[in-house]
């Protein structure tokens, strides 16, 4: 416990420093996230990280998450985009070049994971762009969901949500979730009431809801691909903790939606 608290507690302080620096740093640094989920995700399934496929598959990633075209003038407004479906063109020849044992089943991984990892965390470049404080949101939604589940779970929980997927977590929990990132969100949205702009405050309120399930659904993707690859944490990078995508799971759904819904 106290090794969790400690690490935890670090890896925090790291990643806010870089969050109250924005631009490039905090882009570049969010980046580095993003590549190394990737090499999660390979270690998961057993892949090479630093092979052909695993180099492009992270700096696919990478190249979603930033915005090429701030600081490439020459390339299009859409040059992460563009970028990585060169990227992904590069992927698919190498079934045309190695087709005995690299197929159409073996490029979609890597082009999958990188649209999964890169989307969510250029949506999060997209937040701090906006400001701090849409970022701030977004991670007190998901620390309240996250806790509101567990609290609420393991003390009324009775009946399973996803008992194939996650089987710990509880219909009861879920909905506990949902009412913590409410109470939570209400009393952001009273502190700083530019956070919900252009939105109205009943409008966004609504819209919390939709935030809380989607960072749950988040978690429970992650579960999932755990199960299915039969490992109990996405990786080790932060002891007590698991990997960046145990970190980020709930995020990575999150900051898309609330792009969507015109948060940022």
């Amino acid at each position: 416990m106290r090794e969790r608290v400690i690490y935890g507690g670090i890896a925090g302080a790291i990643f806010l420093a870089f969050l109250w620096l924005g631009h490039l740093p905090f882009q570049l640094f969010v980046g580095v996230l993003a590549m190394i989920g990737i090499s999660e995700l390979f270690k998961m399934k057993g892949l090479e990280i630093f092979s052909f496929e695993g180099v492009l598959a992270m700096l696919a990633a990478f190249v979603l998450t930033v915005p090429m075209g701030t600081y490439l003038t020459f390339l299009p407004l859409d040059a992460s985009w563009t970028c990585f479906g060169l990227i992904s063109f590069m992927l698919l020849a190498g079934t045309v070049f190695n087709s005995d044992t690299y197929s159409f089943d073996d490029a979609v991984f890597p082009i999958a994971s990188a649209v999964y990892i890169g989307f969510g965390f250029q949506n999060l470049v997209n937040a701090r762009l906006d400001s701090i404080n849409k970022v701030l949101f977004a991670i007190f939604i998901v620390w309240a969901t996250d806790i509101g589940a567990y609290m609420i779970g393991r003390q009324f929980g009775q009946n399973k949500l996803m008992p194939k997927v996650s089987p710990n977590k509880t219909i009861e929990g879920s909905l506990g979730g949902i009412l913590s990132a409410l109470v939570v969100s209400l009393i952001f949205m009273l502190v700083d009431k530019t956070v919900y702009s252009p939105k109205s405050f009943l409008v966004t309120m609504i819209l919390v809801v939709v935030f809380s399930v989607f960072a749950q659904f988040g978690d429970l993707v992650e579960s999932s691909i755990k199960r299915h690859f039969g490992v109990k944490d996405s990786g080790k990078l932060i002891p007590g903790h698991g990997g960046i995508l145990d970190r980020f799971d709930s995020m990575i759904f999150v900051f898309p939606i609330m792009h969507f819904f015109g948060l940022f």
